[in-house]
């Protein structure tokens, strides 16, 4: 057994022993004395964490053969496909703020299962080998990430709190760090399941179809299991009176420093994904093809280990999530500036663990502190509209940054702009009461 492989199975080890640490909503409800809040067997969030897992699945197990699809079986040239991967996070940027308005609007439980047909339909575009079709994939692609990463979670908050399901024994913050172990699982899952379905059929399709059949089963739970709920439903409020909600939420210094961190935060993490493989490559010194299956399920082992170790840490609140937002930017920050200088293939592939470990700290501490700072009323609009500079500063980096021989310096400014988000967080949190 290799090095990657015993580094895996020692993450995985790592996993087995904080998950058996975990504090649970059984262990909260033995510490009330009324019986009329252990009477009920079933989790409350057990069918957000079934359509969760379903729906990042259906993620997951397209990402490790899209590029090689296009390449490989469809045959197209390096600038078609960067254009295409373009159009996906412009598409994003463009549909996010309609998204979020037609969600809180409408109801988030029809716009998530919207969801499951629209990215349905891009992993069936995506697998015709037709220029037009493609572009159409990756747009529906686009409209649909904008919706997973603002829709969902808003109907996840807002029925937590319409249920009162912190008297059930729940808790926000555990429920974000769980969403995150449910979301490196099924990355795990999901990958091991795409390198044998492509092994077996002998086409990189395959995973298209098995994304598309996930979501499918996904549409079913949502619409049988899911209550709807919205953003405001009073009459009274006018459209003028939601647009200065939202944008007086905006303006807010923490939130505006949330959304300058996560902007940045989020950048490095898909420039991470682009950039890992040939930045590995670079100082490879162990002799044959590199286990690239064994060193991502690594990075997602890492990040549900930080996740799980998340809530053990997070279940007495020893300090401000915003203060962990901080050290989560730091610990970032100190990945980046040491990738980009001189460094060995072991030092690599543990610094690529480390920024794994601190997404999985990012993902339930911003979805924490965005739970408590941002209305029911305009969630998913908010959400939606935070996502646009993301995708507006993915697309301008990998246009920027050239091809995969210009890590070193993508990881420098990755550096730079990590320094200036948690120095943007360290004064909001200053400044205003944040959580």
């Amino acid at each position: 057994m290799g090095y990657y492989e015993n580094s895996f199975y020692g993450l995985l080890t790592l996993c087995a022993g904080l998950l058996v640490s975990q504090p649970t909503r059984r262990a909260e409800l033995d510490k009330t004395a009324d019986p009329r809040r252990r009477d009920d067997d079933e989790h409350p969030e057990k069918y957000w964490y079934q359509v969760y897992a379903l729906v990042m699945g259906a993620d997951w197990v397209q990402g490790p053969y899209l590029y090689s699809l296009y390449r490989d079986e469809h045959g197209l040239s390096e600038r078609l496909i960067s254009s295409l991967f373009a159009t996906g996070f412009l598409s994003g940027a463009v549909s996010a703020y309609f998204v979020g308005a037609v969600a809180d609007k409408h109801g988030r439980k029809a716009v998530c299962m919207t969801f499951c047909l629209l990215y349905a339909m891009s992993c069936f575009f995506t697998i015709i080998p037709s220029v037009p079709l493609l572009f159409a994939g990756r747009a529906l692609g686009g409209v649909s990430t904008s919706i997973l990463y603002s829709a969902f979670d808003s109907w996840m908050v807002t029925n937590f709190r319409a249920l009162k399901l912190v008297d059930k024994g729940c808790d926000l913050s555990r429920t974000y760090a769980t969403t995150g172990v449910v979301n490196s699982l099924s990355a795990i899952l999901s990958g091991v399941a795409s390198q044998w379905l492509v092994e077996y059929t002998g086409t990189k399709k395959a995973p298209f179809v098995l994304g598309a059949a996930l979501l499918w089963v996904a549409l079913q739970r949502i619409w049988g299991c899911w209550a709807e709920n919205f953003g405001s439903t009073s009459p009274a409020s006018s459209e003028a009176a939601e647009k200065r909600s939202v944008w007086a939420t905006l303006k807010q210094p923490s939130m505006l420093a949330i959304g300058f961190a996560s902007t940045m935060f989020e950048g490095s993490m898909y420039l991470f994904v682009f950039y890992w493989t040939p930045a590995i490559k670079a100082v490879q010194k162990t002799a044959g093809e590199l286990p690239y299956g064994y060193i991502f399920s690594s990075f997602m082992a890492s990040a549900m280990a930080a996740a799980l170790t998340f809530n053990i840490v997070m279940q007495k609140r020893p300090f401000k999530y915003s203060r962990l937002l901080v050290g989560v930017l730091l610990a970032a920050n100190f990945c980046f500036a040491k990738l980009a200088g001189p460094k060995t293939e072991d030092a690599a592939f543990w610094l690529f663990c480390l920024f794994e470990a601190c997404v999985g700290m990012y993902w339930p501490c911003t979805g924490y502190l965005k739970g408590h700072l941002v209305e029911d009323d305009v969630r998913a609009k908010v959400y939606a509209i935070l996502r646009i500079p993301l995708n507006v500063f993915v697309v301008l980096s990998l246009f920027l940054a050239g091809d995969g021989r210009d890590f070193i310096k993508v990881f420098s400014t990755c550096s730079v702009l990590l320094t200036a988000s948690f120095g943007a967080v360290w004064a909001a949190s200053l400044k205003e009461s944040m959580p």
